[in-house]
């Protein structure tokens, strides 16, 4: 899928006055690409993504999927549209506490209607990420690493044709980022989705195709990795 955004601008209210945290900001990024989305805190990284993911609604500009302008859908069809094409990683897991990690898989799926082999779907992702033996497990019963990877299995359920993830290694030791990171890569170059990270970790960006740089809501650097 390719992702366009045009002049996105998003401005809140503070204190009774406007703060704007992106400003003008034009971007396309290609099908099948892997952009990676740095900038010092505060920088306006987080709300770029979830503008591009359709998950806010921009003060101002727009954001294309393929030819498909986001807001011109309702809410309705910008969450169905999520549904069917996208998948998203956090830093958090959001995993839902009182499902197992089978059952946090299925979700997508299950909201999708596709009942039929979504089980062994969900199994062979599981396995896919070395938790084939973990199913069973509640979130509170998986340590860090496991719960992203759970996370990382659910975003992957419904073949999205782009996937966001929002500092997917920031909860975890070096180690196990590392781990993730892999696997996250592994899949997704299976699936050719579309792939927008936000991330510090300069190790992990210089692991994308391109780097996006902002600083104080503006793109400041857009280069090929290394």
């Amino acid at each position: 899928m390719r992702i366009v955004a045009e002049g996105l601008t998003q401005t809140y209210r503070s204190g009774g006055r406007p703060l704007t945290v992106l400003e003008s900001i034009d971007l396309a990024i290609d099908a099948q690409e892997f952009v990676a989305i740095v900038g010092p805190s505060g920088s306006g990284k987080t709300t770029l993504l979830g503008l591009l993911a359709g998950l806010d609604r921009p003060s101002a500009g727009r954001v294309l999927f393929d030819d498909v302008d986001l807001a011109r859908l309702s809410e309705d069809e910008r969450a169905s549209l999520r549904a069917e094409q996208v998948g998203f990683v956090f830093q958090s897991f959001q995993l839902v506490p009182t499902l197992t990690a089978l059952e946090n898989v299925l979700v997508p799926l299950e909201l999708r209607g596709r009942a039929r082999g979504a089980a062994v779907r969900a199994r062979e992702l599981l396995a896919r990420v070395g938790l084939e033996e973990r199913i069973d497990h509640y979130p509170a019963q998986l340590s860090g690493g496991e719960q992203q990877r759970v996370a990382i299995a659910r975003a992957f359920a419904n073949d999205p044709r782009v996937l966001f993830a929002d500092e997917p290694t920031g909860n975890l030791d070096a180690q196990t980022g590392s781990r993730v990171i892999d696997l996250l890569l592994e899949l997704n170059e299976a699936s050719s989705a579309t792939l927008v990270l936000v991330t510090h970790d300069p190790d992990l960006a210089r692991r994308a195709h391109r780097i996006v740089r902002i600083a104080a809501g503006r793109i400041i650097a857009d280069d090929r990795a290394a």
